[in-house]
């Protein structure tokens, strides 16, 4: 059975269909998280007391990686795109690795940082 290969084409249509889901899920996301943190509680109130309190709740975490993965994602594939209208054709493999292994990494940072929490003094 031979192997298809999809042509380049297929991925780009994936990286800009991403970006358009991605940004109508963060404009909720980032306006929910601009009005809670900054309108309601306030910044000069936002403190690792806070915060532990807020991850407390498993909805939280839940709610603030979904923020860092559309976010992230969205902000990366952008980045990509910028670097890929002044690149070589030759080059295009090498960006797209790069860009997915600095998304992996920070995703995998946040991550554990949702997952680890914030640890009492």
């Amino acid at each position: 059975m031979a192997r298809v290969i999809h042509p380049p084409k297929y991925h780009e249509m994936t990286a800009w269909k991403w970006m358009r889901y991605s940004g109508l899920l963060l404009i909720p996301l980032a306006w929910g998280h601009v009005l809670i943190q900054d309108v309601l509680v306030g910044v000069d109130r936002i403190d690792l007391d806070y915060v532990s309190v807020r991850w407390a709740y498993l909805g939280w975490r839940i709610y603030d990686f979904l923020l860092l993965v559309f976010a992230l994602a969205h902000g990366v594939n952008g980045l990509r795109q910028v670097v890929l209208d002044f690149i070589s054709k030759k080059n295009i493999r090498w960006v797209n690795r790069a860009a997915f292994a600095y998304w992996l990494i920070m995703m995998l940072l946040g991550a554990a940082a949702l997952i680890g929490g914030v640890r009492q003094p």
